[in-house]
């Protein structure tokens, strides 16, 4: 792992400019992030309120969607895209309290994420937990270090959560999620959650313009339709209750899933 600046930066972090991972992290309370990604975050905000209703929606959906497939589905192999940085509930914690020997594999191209989740990200002993520097865009070297922890022919869950908005148009991002669920045993498992362009239009688009203007090129961000997002699902076999905003995805009994949040979220199973 690269050394930490005398700062406590991790080295090769550009702290001038946003990055998803520590934008989210500041949408959600969190302190590992730095002024270029406060100024996003709250700008963002601004132009749209309800993004941090829509951030902990998000990790509400991972951890459902993660409980569902470890307790019920049996899988028992997760390969996290976009991991960000550490939260409450966290992948390999709620799959391992399901399902104790249950290996993780996150990937993520921040090393700030990549530093805590080394430090903070402990495996059971009866599971395994594994972490790689790459970019979604890297599907091969993804699939190779990945294959050193899971074993690919056995069912995966593939977690792509909110991360593929990452991907441009011009980048494939559906032959980039075709070549990795390709590579996957039959019985595997997509899960998807994606900001919407087709629930609250005008503020989503101003949000993404202000969180644009911040960030890299390769990591600037684009929501896409209801049916856009039910795209990546194609040739699957989709879980009820299909492609829905986060809250109407599974919410449990007694729980209103009526709020309207701008994001669609789905998970599907490869035949």
């Amino acid at each position: 792992m690269a050394e930490n600046r005398t700062d406590g930066t991790p080295a090769g972090v550009d702290t001038s400019t946003a990055h998803p991972a520590r934008v989210y992290d500041a949408w959600l309370g969190g302190k590992d992030n730095y002024a270029a990604d406060r100024e996003a975050a709250e700008l963002a905000v601004a132009a749209n309120p309800d993004i941090p209703l829509a951030v902990r929606a998000n990790r509400a959906f991972l951890g459902r969607a993660v409980h569902y497939l470890a307790a019920d589905a049996g899988i028992g192999q997760f390969l996290d895209i976009g991991t960000g940085i550490p939260a409450a509930n966290n992948t390999h914690e709620v799959a391992q309290r399901a399902a104790p020997a249950s290996r993780i594999v996150y990937v993520d191209n921040d090393p700030v994420v990549l530093a805590h989740a080394r430090a903070l990200l402990s495996s059971t002993p009866e599971g395994a937990t594994g972490y790689l520097d790459a970019d979604l865009r890297d599907v091969d070297a993804i699939l190779a270090q990945a294959g050193e922890i899971l074993d690919l022919g056995r069912p995966v869950a593939l977690m792509l959560v909110a991360v593929l908005q990452y991907i441009s148009d011009a980048d494939d991002p559906y032959g980039i999620v075709t070549r990795l669920l390709a590579a996957l045993a039959p019985g595997s498992h997509l899960v998807v959650s994606h900001p919407a362009s087709d629930i609250g239009a005008d503020q989503v688009a101003e949000s993404m313009r202000r969180y644009n203007e911040r960030a890299p090129q390769q990591e600037q961000a684009t929501p896409r339709t209801h049916a856009g997002v039910s795209r990546f699902f194609a040739g699957l076999e989709m879980l009820e209750p299909g492609v829905v905003q986060l809250p109407a995805w599974r919410p449990g009994p007694g729980v209103s899933s009526t709020r309207q949040l701008p994001m669609w979220c789905g998970v599907a199973k490869k035949p």
